[in-house]
């Protein structure tokens, strides 16, 4: 990844960084591996969003 700085604007550029990151999903992943999880729990957890997201298409698809 290359970040250009104009006008020693090196603020603008941070923020253009830390954007880009947080895109790629960076900081959720850090976040998700600072502590150990055991593989039943992540298990869990996967099924919990995926359910959470059928819900919320399912909400889309009635409101339609």
């Amino acid at each position: 990844m290359e970040i250009r700085v104009f006008n020693n604007n090196v603020e603008k550029a941070l923020k253009v960084v830390k954007k880009k990151l947080a895109g790629e999903g960076l900081f959720r992943e850090l976040k998700r591996r600072r502590f150990y999880e055991k593989p039943s729990m992540r298990k869990k957890k996967k099924e919990r969003e995926a359910n959470r997201r059928r819900l919320k298409w399912l909400m889309k698809q009635r409101a339609s």
